[in-house]
């Protein structure tokens, strides 16, 4: 890849290529209802060494929520950085309501007031005096309130407390709303190969917004590693899929269609001896010049193989079209 940096939107922070994800390392938590909201079991000693691992391989960027995990997440990543803190930029996001005692999610709080309760508190989690990328987490609130949280969050800038903040949210009407906004950097949207974003991508480039993707490995499924019908750990949230999340099964692993597409693309995405996770992000690259994709992780071997696809770099215009193709867009 020619640069392995890019600049979040018109914040002038500069950040790796690619981010890691933190929802995984959070662990298990759920919903108020006993649904599943983590990805399984995690060994705290290894998040920490994976975080480490990526730092070592020139990820700088890294991307939490304080529901992730109930406040897990935030807290293994404060502590996994700790002296490095000033080395990277930190993005978190607020929104959600939940009770760490019983990690459990209990419901969403969309008022400028408890914007400054979760940022004061995510500063606490995290050990740091700042956010760097600050993000709403409710990605259907209303428009108004959209636009009282977006100078909402001006005042935090000005105080010093954020350096820059986003909405995510897969609406680009909303994501305009704080585009609007003198220090809006980004926004985190889905989008991966076999889920395109146009109008998003569009927006990014209209307004000078970092892309910020979640999802740039459809969960798993483009990782090769999923099987139709296999079932998953009880605790992961693909096996007991909410209505948003594409690809999987309730009790049966991920859908037919969607392995046959990752089967379709995998020579596309496999090439110059990219994994099938480092073509995906290969993809992302290629796609935009203000995408930066962050994969999850849960082990050093994920956090190395996410950060190795830096080194091959974006797919060319011939396999992009090859991938249209595939795929009949």
């Amino acid at each position: 890849m020619e640069t392995n940096i890019r600049t979040l939107g018109r914040s002038g922070i500069d950040v790796s290529a690619l981010g890691f994800g933190c929802w995984a390392i959070g662990g298990e938590w759920q919903a108020a209802d006993g649904q599943p909201l983590g990805w399984g079991k995690v060994d705290d000693e290894e998040s920490v060494r994976a975080v480490r691992r990526a730092l070592d391989l020139g990820v700088t960027f890294f991307d939490t929520a304080d529901t992730y995990g109930a406040g897990h997440s935030e807290r293994v990543l404060g502590r996994a950085l700790g002296k490095r803190r000033e080395d990277v930029v930190v993005a978190t996001k607020w929104g959600n309501v939940f009770d760490e005692d019983t990690r459990t999610l209990t419901g969403a709080d969309d008022s400028p007031e408890y914007a400054r309760w979760a940022l004061t508190a995510s500063l606490a989690r995290l050990g740091t005096d700042h956010v760097d990328l600050y993000q709403l987490h409710l990605s259907d609130a209303d428009l108004g309130r959209g636009a009282e949280l977006r100078d909402q969050c001006e005042e935090f800038v000005r105080e010093g407390l954020i350096r820059a903040y986003a909405w995510s949210t897969d609406d680009p009407a909303r994501a305009a709303v704080f585009a609007e906004g003198e220090h809006c950097a980004a926004v985190q949207h889905a989008a991966n190969v076999l889920q395109d974003a146009p109008q998003m991508f569009a927006l990014c480039e209209e307004s000078g917004l970092a892309s910020v993707n979640r999802s740039p490995l459809a969960m798993g499924l483009l990782t090769g590693k999923h099987a139709a019908g296999r079932e998953l750990e009880a605790g992961d949230i693909r096996n007991t899929p909410p209505a948003w999340m594409r690809g999987f099964k309730r009790g049966a692993g991920a859908d037919e269609d969607y392995i046959a597409r990752v089967d379709a693309l995998r020579d596309i995405l496999t090439s110059e001896g990219r994994t099938p996770a480092q073509g995906a992000l290969a993809w992302l690259w290629a796609r935009s010049p203000r995408t930066v994709p962050i994969p999850g992780f849960r082990s050093v071997a994920q956090a190395e193989q996410n950060a190795g696809a830096m080194a091959k770099g974006p797919l060319t215009p011939g396999q992009m079209a090859e991938v249209d193709h595939v795929l009949g867009r």
